[in-house]
């Protein structure tokens, strides 16, 4: 059956609630207080059978200028809207303002209905229809049906209902796809049962004991049983007026403004990136960090709005601004919202949303207010790549691509696939699910690049940079894993080679010039007439009057070329006396089986000072094993 949600708008004492009651027989004014005073206050449900196949809910909202935010909240989720107006009073300031806050909301079906024709004459009633027709200009109701109706006698209901049946017809069936998501309007308790969450189900689907999460408190709960317009159901899907009761949840721990979800499909944030629409109808200039009060869903929050490329904006203008809030909200991308002053409180604007989890902004950035203009009517593919894209070496979850996206887990993967497939995107966390963009990469390169071409240029004489030193230049990606995955990706496409814990560009030699070659030569001398017994290299610059940087350099080149090898800190031995000492020992250990130190100091002719160095240089080097006091050889 198809679900359609019809909403009222319209003045106070325009006859909005009466209309329902004449279509549905169902008075929507429940409190006390209403019907003392004899006007809506809080939002009113009924529902209307139009046929086998089609049903329609029905949200009856105040008209008072005081309950507008009860107002806002009942509009969210409408597919018909239903403009009131009394023939007897016409176009009045609540006709206006609730028009505004439709059309900001981004409702595009509707009608308007003209009521309390009973008490006007034909020629009376002629003259507002003209009015209404010049009120509807330009807007999503130019062109529409008026219809008039009375609700006293029935005169026109049955050209209501056709109207509206006519409409329902041409408006596409809710999708039961994407995010489930239900902004809470009603929470009450019923004995027995439990607490019990009402709303209009805007995105994907519920079921009977699914588990579900309040947001932004991120309470989780199950649920125990739904209802749609007052039936037990087993599932409900966008497009349903639906009640929720839920499994020892507590009344008091969720309020109007929440969003009930799936676990880990929405991120609270305090702030959003939006375009911003500020009313014509407003008579002064917007300025930038105005206190303004966020109406989004079925809440209201307090917060101040930043102007990212102006500090005023004139009536009737749009801009691209950053909304900050005092509690958090949860949102997806293209998420309308409206915006009225702090005080006086009247609405002076709205839009929709760019980005629900954003970074702070500064505000006149080019490359910020580029990425969110490349937002405005893009496709879901170009809002998922630019949001790649501008989190940079960071990166972004896979959860959250959803979120900003606002697009379903199969799309995603399906987008996020073609992307990879031409290396325009890339997987950097497979276990977290974190996307970078090859921009990212790119970047990465060139930082690189630079980077490693003034460590060689400043250590013409070392092989290359070691990876730690070069990742504390990168100290702006935050997370190890990126970090890693960018270098690995780079080795990988031989941007850069790595050598055990060095890397190193491509082009870059180790070569000496002459005055260095000379000193090669004798440091290497040096250590070749010193068999087994050689200074400490402390004491060899010292000798040969050169500078410990130079001279450390130097050797570093001689071990790289493997002319010495490093038995501990500052002890260097010429490699062909190690190789002979190394080679007597093995023989020695094939004849005898084991060798005790002692045996070892008779074989190597050295004092203590380099005999113990030298026989654990063996076993590091994995050529002995020790077994208590003894050595043997080790055995692959």
């Amino acid at each position: 059956m198809k679900q359609i949600i019809l909403g009222t708008a319209g003045h106070i004492d325009h006859g909005k609630t009466t209309l329902v009651k004449a279509l549905t027989g169902v008075d929507t004014d429940r409190l006390k207080e209403e019907k003392l005073r004899g006007i809506t206050i809080e939002l009113g449900f009924a529902s209307l059978d139009l046929s086998a196949d089609l049903h329609v809910g029905i949200v009856d909202v105040p008209g008072h200028e005081k309950f507008v935010k009860n107002m806002v909240a009942g509009a969210t989720g409408i597919d018909i809207l239903v403009l009131i107006i009394a023939a007897d009073e016409g176009v009045m300031p609540q006709t206006r303002e609730h028009m505004e806050i439709c059309t900001l909301l981004g409702i595009k079906h509707g009608f308007v209905a003209l009521t309390k024709i009973d008490l006007v004459d034909e020629e009376w009633l002629e003259l507002v229809k003209d009015d209404v027709t010049d009120f509807t200009n330009e807007t999503f109701l130019e062109g529409m049906p008026i219809v008039p109706v009375s609700s006293t006698s029935g005169e026109g209901i049955p050209k209501f209902i056709q109207t509206l049946q006519d409409l329902s017809a041409d408006i596409p069936s809710h999708a039961s796809s994407g995010i489930f998501r239900l902004p809470v309007d009603r929470v009450f308790t019923i004995k027995g049962f439990g607490t019990v969450i009402t709303g209009t189900l805007i995105t994907g689907s519920v079921n009977v004991g699914d588990t579900i999460t309040i947001y932004p408190s991120l309470i989780t709960s199950r649920v125990r049983g739904l209802q749609v317009h007052g039936e037990n159901v087993q599932t409900a899907v966008a497009g349903m007026r639906t009640a929720i009761n839920f499994q020892g949840l507590e009344k008091a721990s969720i309020n109007r403004g929440d969003i009930l979800s799936m676990p880990g499909s929405l991120k609270p944030s305090y702030m959003i990136d939006v375009s911003f629409q500020y009313l014509s109808s407003n008579r002064k200039s917007f300025k930038n960090r105005t206190r303004i009060r966020f109406h989004a869903g079925t809440s209201e929050i307090l917060g101040i709005i930043l102007l990212l490329d102006q500090d005023e904006l004139s009536p009737g203008k749009e801009a691209m601004a950053q909304i900050r809030l005092d509690t958090p909200v949860v949102l997806v991308n293209a998420d309308r919202f409206v915006i009225r002053s702090y005080s006086p409180v009247r609405t002076i604007g709205g839009g929709y949303v760019l980005n629900p989890i954003p970074q702070k902004h500064k505000r006149h950035k080019p490359d910020v207010l580029k990425m969110l203009d490349s937002i405005v009517d893009s496709s879901d593919d170009e809002i998922i790549c630019h949001s790649i894209d501008a989190a940079g070496f960071k990166g972004v979850s896979f959860s959250d691509l959803k979120i900003m996206g606002n697009v379903s887990e199969k799309a995603l993967d399906n987008i996020l696939s073609g992307f990879m497939s031409k290396r325009i995107v890339l997987c950097a966390d497979r276990e977290n699910r974190i996307y970078l963009h090859n921009n990212a990469l790119e970047k990465l390169k060139k930082e690189t690049y630079a980077v490693l071409t003034r460590y060689h240029g400043a250590n013409p004489l070392k092989n290359g940079m070691p990876k730690e030193e070069l990742k504390s230049k990168f100290q702006f990606i935050l997370e190890p894993r990126l970090f890693n995955f960018l270098i690995t990706r780079m080795i990988k496409d031989k941007d850069i080679i790595s050598e055990e814990e060095l890397v190193r560009l491509p082009s870059h030699t180790v070569s000496l010039g002459v005055d260095q070659t000379e000193l090669r030569e004798k440091i290497i001398t040096f250590y070749e007439n010193a068999p087994l017994t050689p200074p400490y290299f402390k004491d060899v610059i010292k000798t040969l009057n050169i500078d410990h940087k130079r001279g450390l350099d130097i050797l570093m080149v001689i071990l790289e070329q493997g002319h010495v090898v490093k038995v501990k800190e500052d002890l260097y031995f010429y490699t062909k006396h190690v190789d002979d000492l190394r080679k007597r020992m093995v023989d020695f250990l094939k004849q005898n089986d084991e060798m005790t130190t002692p045996q070892f100091k008779v074989l190597a002719g050295v004092s203590r000072k380099y005999l113990i160095p030298l026989i654990e240089y063996f076993d590091s080097e994995n050529v002995t094993i020790r077994i208590g006091d003894i050595r043997k050889l080790r055995r692959s």
